[in-house]
């Protein structure tokens, strides 16, 4: 009896142990973290598509490694389990699609992983863009094809020698 009410004992400890270690308090350190790895997320982002936009195949795998590495660390706060597993699901992806970029080379196969890695990266912008940085989905009326830019600019990223200005702002955060 007395080996059970201790057994019991260790196990609610436990419990209220990984209760509240799993919910650290918010300080101004882990705040400024979080940010810090949002604007990394952004930045490679955005540096991926200047790749893109300047047909630079080789720094474009540099760029999407290192989106895809950031996008590894990044958790999501303060969501519902359904909001949660979306947007878990939708991070797997990007990531994946950045790998995809950065297995290869060749501008077009890149160009193509980026097109559905932006749609993908637009339904969770909300979530990892920085607080200080707007963002602007724009698209190219010709093809649908939709990237985002922190400039109202365009700078088509898809198809840069022919259409580099083609493109509108479809909508902004």
């Amino acid at each position: 009896m007395k080996r059970l009410l201790t057994i019991a004992l260790i196990a609610v400890a436990s419990v209220a142990n990984a209760q509240n270690t799993s919910k650290q308090e918010v300080t101004p350190e882990l705040v400024e973290q979080r940010e810090s790895l949002k604007k990394e997320i952004t930045a490679d982002y955005l540096a991926l598509k200047t790749n893109l936009v300047t047909s630079d195949s080789v720094v474009a795998t540099i760029s999407a490694k290192s989106l895809a590495g950031a996008l590894n660390k990044f958790k999501f706060k303060k969501l519902t389990l359904d909001q949660m597993n979306l947007a878990t699901t939708t991070r797997k992806e990007i990531i994946d699609l950045a790998n995809e970029i950065a297995a290869t080379k060749n501008i077009n196969k890149q160009r193509k992983a980026f097109a559905t890695l932006s749609e993908k990266f637009w339904t969770i912008a909300a979530k990892i863009k920085p607080m200080d940085l707007p963002l602007y989905q724009q698209v190219c009326p010709m093809t649908g094809e939709v990237w985002l830019s922190d400039s109202k600019e365009i700078e088509n990223p898809y198809y840069p020698k022919n259409m580099l200005t083609c493109g509108e702002v479809k909508a902004s955060l």
